[in-house]
């Protein structure tokens, strides 16, 4: 399966950026992250839908789409990746993970996706958020792989 890091924003190099490598190296799987970044800064409206466009513009078609989102369904590890796992099983080929800006997701991006989830009632630091992502894809392979790196509750 190719996963496709949706994000608004750009990360520079430092803590965060090291971390996500680190289990980007881990995974079996081609991760690829693409960064979208709004330049309507002082004009909400036209940012929100730069944001918007740019996000659904690095969908290929017939992705399978993920939103990460504070109005998501809050799954544990293992059922994220259990679903990841039926995805796969199912011949996915390509899933599309989508994190939002600081003002997150529009209505036209969340009503696109398969599944929407989130990572708690805490707000998350947007750059923060794609650690937390990749250390759970990592975290799902290795469940689904009997690996002991998760060893549950």
């Amino acid at each position: 399966m190719n996963i496709i890091i949706a994000a608004v924003g750009r990360l520079r190099s430092g803590p965060e950026q090291a971390l996500i490598d680190s289990y980007i190296k881990r995974l079996p799987w081609s991760v690829e992250v693409r960064e979208i970044e709004a330049r309507a800064k002082n004009n909400p409206p036209a940012q929100a839908k730069q944001e918007s466009d740019g996000l659904l513009a690095a969908i290929p078609a017939g992705a399978k789409i993920l939103c990460l989102d504070s109005r998501g369904k809050g799954y544990d590890s293992e059922q994220f990746a259990s679903r990841l796992g039926r995805w796969r099983d199912e011949g996915e080929r390509t899933l599309v993970v989508v994190i939002g800006g600081a003002d997150g997701l529009s209505e036209e991006v969340i009503n696109k996706a398969h599944l929407v989830l989130s990572f708690g009632s805490v707000t998350w630091p947007h750059m923060l958020v794609r650690v937390l992502l990749t250390e759970q894809l990592y975290r799902a392979h290795c469940i689904l792989t009997g690996h002991p790196y998760h060893r549950g509750h």
